[in-house]
């Protein structure tokens, strides 16, 4: 059995993971909308790409994805003490996130699109369910 040190412990070193998995993915995304993009309208430098990220209509629906990140970036830097239910939410909304649906909302509709055109994308997503799915807690 942990103790609460050992668990703080295991806990963080999961969500690090759990962050560079989700980091991987929404890269490989972001990559997949911006060819995408630059198929209609051209070529983008990385500063232009940066633009569109943060205000082009076509790449808003990666925001819920990095606001998923920064959460979990918060519950490692804040210096509290992560509670088993602060990890079970994230999981939770990890998990609802990433459910590609083509019948679904915007997200899941353009993320289940993005999955079926990258195949990168499948390995990544697979990472990050089966580090949800794995007994670490």
């Amino acid at each position: 059995m942990f103790n609460t040190s050992q668990y703080q412990i295991s806990q963080h070193q999961r969500l690090s993971e759990l962050r560079i998995k989700l980091l991987r993915l929404h890269k490989l995304l972001l990559e997949t909308e911006r060819l995408t993009y630059e198929q209609v309208r051209g070529q983008v430098s990385s500063g232009e790409l940066l633009q569109l990220v943060i205000s082009h209509e076509q790449f808003a629906w990666l925001h819920q994805l990095s606001a998923l990140i920064i959460q979990i970036d918060e519950l490692l830097h804040d210096g509290e003490l992560v509670t088993p239910e602060a990890i079970a939410a994230i999981d939770s909304d990890i998990r609802t996130l990433l459910s590609p649906d083509e019948l679904g909302d915007e997200f899941a509709m353009k993320y289940d699109t993005a999955l079926q055109r990258h195949p990168d994308g499948v390995l990544a997503h697979a990472d990050v369910v089966m580090l949800l799915t794995s007994n670490s807690i």
